[in-house]
């Protein structure tokens, strides 16, 4: 779990490092790598088309890559396999008319690593290829940077948020600067650590308490050893309990606090990436989705496009 929370920071980290707009396999002639490295964008044309759904829907399944032990994503519960992305992946292959085939998979040290080992190349050593991969952030970098996969089904607006304990703040919820002298928790090497570690240089540091995963930081909160935890809302309503609030209090100095989740297909698969984006539409427009989120306790909040 150390892994994914880390390759959700450096995600968002790239998310909040620019001020683009959302749009993707365009304008990438502007975004410079390396030695300010010219990298020309994928010909995104219908007609560069592969076979791959045509395969699909002759072989009846769809394989698509899930990240492993991440609540309330993609995690298993008594050995079953369950989480708002596996309710999506299961939407989208009966969308197909297919069967859904997840590939639960364990993160890399940031998310270009995550594309290349799960869409366009595989692992070096085992793993396999899948059709598409959930949970990816939707930001015009990313999408420059990787050529060899599109970037599109946006399905849900993630954002930071403070959890707290009712008791502790009867009154109004605690901001950022409360933390000068309460105790606070974060999971480790995440953007809420990396955010709140350098709030008001540094001083906060002391009551920060820094653990392995968001809901072990919410167990913590609901015993009463810290009195509020930092994380994404999505992980923060999936341990509430009534003794716990939760608010999205303005974050000063964080460049962007919420960003957009959607989905890859590898590039030369087009085909399968308009037909999956057509499903997410369909989802969102007639309340599939937002229904998926409200019964795993979750607040939906709808992509802007």
């Amino acid at each position: 779990m150390k892994t994914t929370a880390k390759r959700a920071a450096i995600a968002f980290l790239a998310i909040c490092s620019v001020a683009g707009t959302p749009a993707l396999a365009q304008n990438c002639q502007n975004v410079r790598f390396g030695d300010e490295a010219e990298r020309k964008p994928q010909n995104v044309g219908r007609d560069i088309v592969g076979q791959s759904l045509d395969d699909i829907q002759e072989r009846g399944t769809i394989k698509i890559a899930v990240y492993e032990d991440f609540p309330p994503f993609s995690y298993e519960e008594k050995g079953v396999l369950k989480g708002v992305d596996i309710e999506i992946g299961k939407l989208i292959a009966a969308d197909l008319g297919v069967d859904a085939q997840f590939i639960v998979t364990a993160a890399d040290e940031n998310v270009d690593g995550d594309l290349r080992n799960n869409v366009w190349r595989g692992k070096l050593i085992g793993g396999q290829i899948s059709n598409v991969m959930l949970h990816v952030p939707y930001d015009r970098e990313l999408g420059c940077r990787n050529e060899m996969v599109v970037l599109n089904g946006q399905y849900y607006n993630e954002q930071l948020a403070i959890a707290y304990r009712k008791d502790a703040y009867p009154e109004d919820p605690p901001v950022p600067a409360y933390f000068r002298f309460d105790t606070v928790g974060v999971e480790n090497d995440t953007i809420s650590d990396f955010y709140l570690s350098g709030f008001a240089r540094g001083q906060l540091v002391g009551n920060m308490r820094r653990f392995p995963t968001a809901s072990d930081a919410m167990s913590a909160l609901a015993e009463g050893e810290i009195m509020a935890v930092m994380a994404p809302l999505s992980q923060l309503e999936h341990d509430l309990t009534d003794e716990i609030g939760v608010h999205t209090p303005p974050l000063p100095g964080l460049a962007k606090s919420s960003w957009t989740l959607g989905l890859a297909v590898r590039h030369n698969w087009r085909p399968l990436s308009y037909a999956v984006d057509d499903a997410i539409r369909y989802a969102i427009d007639d309340g599939r989705m937002a229904k998926i989120f409200e019964d795993h306790g979750l607040t939906y909040t709808k992509p802007e496009w």
